[in-house]
């Protein structure tokens, strides 16, 4: 399964997909699933998330002894957690499970080097981030990635724990473009061209002939 999540900051997106990966670690014995993040902080983040939903379950947490940030069930399966360096990255292959956490951050080239790892297994891809403006594979394979990925996109509006009146303060304090990408999942063009992309796509016609 091939899942993209474009979601508000602040939803909990790292931890809907941490229970997921928790759940596919413990149907499957011996499986692998990796999660790549733009830094090694965010990565030891997801991983500690994951390991309390162990704790919860009663098992003890405890590392692979292979890894620094990695999380071992008594199935066998492992959690391990990768900094954004597509030089330091590769290694890893049956990959049940490829997590990509703030994707939208993340480099293609780091992406094209981490998409092998799970081609043997065929295992499934889950990106989720907060849109960061309408380049990379982010925003390419949520506009244009084809009916094998499922999206799933939630504005802080649809989110029951951030209040109407925080989001009016929030828009007033950033302004109207960085809010509509932060919080309602806008992907935004850069505020720096010298023309808008949504004015050069309106400018756009179909119905004339080429020369």
């Amino acid at each position: 399964t091939s899942v993209i999540l474009n979601c508000s900051r602040q939803w909990g997106k790292s931890t809907i997909c941490s229970l997921k990966a928790l759940h596919v670690l413990m149907a499957e014995k011996d499986a692998l699933a990796v999660v790549v993040s733009p830094s090694d902080r965010q990565s030891r983040e997801f991983v500690r998330k994951t390991a309390t939903f162990v704790r919860k379950l009663g098992f003890k947490v405890r590392g692979d002894g292979d890894n620094d940030v990695s999380l071992l069930l008594p199935n066998g399966s492992r959690l391990i957690g990768l900094p954004g360096k597509e030089s330091t990255i590769r290694g890893f292959s049956s990959v049940s499970m490829l997590l990509i956490d703030e994707a939208a951050q993340v480099t293609d080239e780091l992406y094209k080097a981490i998409r092998p790892m799970r081609v043997v297994s065929n295992g499934g891809i889950w990106m989720m981030s907060t849109p960061f403006g309408r380049r990379g594979f982010f925003w390419e394979t949520w506009s244009a990635g084809g009916p094998e990925w499922t999206r799933i996109k939630v504005p802080a509006t649809d989110c029951p724990r951030i209040s109407p009146e925080v989001l009016a303060k929030e828009k007033a304090a950033l302004g109207d473009r960085q809010y509509r990408q932060e919080y309602m999942c806008e992907f935004i063009s850069d505020n720096h061209a010298l023309f808008d992309e949504d004015l050069l796509r309106s400018l756009i016609r179909d119905d004339i002939p080429s020369l």
